[in-house]
């Protein structure tokens, strides 16, 4: 392999040189059909026997997993702290103790307060050294403050289309962040097919997941840090909250690398959990044809109609015989509930729908005693107060004195 990394497609295998931007297989996106997924998705593929020989495990950590990334130089990355997050692990659960260990990854301490800056670092560090100064993206809110929040700090342009029903605190970050924000009349799909218009015929440089294969290797960092932060070791499941596939397959990417360096010998059982109202890979999985369902759920950031990286997702899911799951919106809010009262971390509801595939698999008696279980947890609760509202009851306002305070508290 000349070049450091190739463009592998997901679907028919044809490589791509790097040294070209190139977002999907231009052959397969050709077969493409309206409410059907979307074919082409690349995969970035490296020369995985030479670092093996010549780096360690160490080594690769202490040069930031470079070697491993679509980037030439660390000091193109921003000057935050991107990835590194904490992992907590918790033994008891509402004052009873599990028979189990329980990891939470907590990726809402990420610059913007979610998964998504790991996406959006790895991009805007490529545009850095290739000369780019304007990204577009489309999001529900999360990527969109993300790209918003790392070109700042990287003095890039960042362009956020968003669906108008998207969360007012995200929208509030991408302003703050001095992006140019465009809020669309439709939903997520209608301003990712305006962002990739824009990208064909305005020559901006587009972020968008499950478009740009960059972004998938921004998010596979996470199951280098896990492995890390696990003693050099694979957890038996891996809760992942599921949306259009792009997460679920970036963790399923950075493991695949493990194993393709000879570091893991075994891939940890992946759990994909989708909202019941937004289910379309769940519900699809192992049948021949794909059908569209409408998406209706609290949980935002997970909210899709068409899943955009669907093919790659269940193709991971399929090779390394991972799980699917669905659960209620109710269960994703008692889940958040929960999960806060009991660890202090607050999680958005998207992030709370991985807690809760924890939860259901726990009342369903499917976790063995002393497996180890991560639960992945993607965007802080601030990011969309809205959703828990109906949960939750503040008091009204009493007189400052013991007794009113004393009747309040009876």
């Amino acid at each position: 392999m000349k070049q450091k990394f190739l463009y592998h497609c997901n679907e028919c295998g044809t490589e791509y040189d790097p040294r070209h931007i190139q977002y999907v297989c231009p052959a397969c996106t050709a077969l493409n059909s309206e409410n059907q997924p979307p074919k082409g998705v690349l995969k970035t593929v490296y020369d995985f026997d030479k670092i093996a020989k010549t780096k360690t495990f160490q080594q690769l950590k202490d040069r930031e997993f470079i070697d491993l990334l679509p980037i030439e130089d660390i000091e193109s990355l921003p000057n935050l702290r991107t990835g590194k997050t904490p992992l907590y692990e918790i033994d008891q659960l509402d004052g009873k103790y599990l028979n189990y260990t329980c990891y939470l990854k907590d990726d809402s301490q990420n610059p913007t307060f979610s998964f998504k800056d790991r996406a959006s670092a790895v991009v805007s560090a490529y545009a850095a050294e290739n000369n780019i100064d304007t990204i577009v993206t489309a999001s529900t809110g999360n990527a969109g403050s993300s790209l918003a929040g790392i070109c700042a700090a990287q003095n890039q342009k960042a362009i956020i289309m968003v669906p108008s029903t998207a969360p007012l605190a995200k929208l509030t970050q991408i302003v703050m962040y001095g992006a140019t924000i465009v809020p669309v009349q439709g939903t997520y799909d209608d301003a990712f097919d305006l962002s990739v218009k824009a990208t064909d015929q305005l020559g901006w440089y587009n972020r968008n997941t499950a478009y740009n294969p960059l972004t998938i290797e921004g998010k596979k960092t996470v199951s280098y840090e896990l492995f890390d932060q696990l003693g050099a070791k694979v957890p038996d499941r891996v809760f992942v909250p599921v949306g259009d596939g792009v997460i679920i397959s970036g963790v399923y990417k950075g493991f695949e690398d493990l194993l393709m360096l000879g570091l893991i010998e075994q891939m940890p059982t992946i759990v994909a959990v989708q909202a019941k109202g937004s289910d379309n890979i769940a519900r699809n999985f192992g049948k021949k044809e794909f059908k569209l369902k409408a998406s209706n759920t609290v949980a935002d950031s997970i909210s899709v109609d068409i899943p955009r990286n669907y093919h790659m997702a269940v193709g991971y899911l399929k090779k390394y015989n991972g799980e699917t799951l669905t659960i209620s919106d109710d269960a994703i809010l008692d889940a958040s509930k929960i999960l806060s009262k009991n660890t202090g971390l607050f999680a958005e509801p998207a992030a709370a729908t991985a807690f809760g595939g924890l939860l259901h698999y726990q009342n369903n008696n499917k976790l063995n005693d002393k497996s180890k279980n991560v639960v992945l947890l993607t965007g802080s609760g601030l990011k969309d107060l809205k959703a828990v509202q109906q949960i939750i009851e503040i008091p009204e306002a009493i007189e400052p004195t013991i007794d009113h305070l004393k009747k309040l508290l009876a």
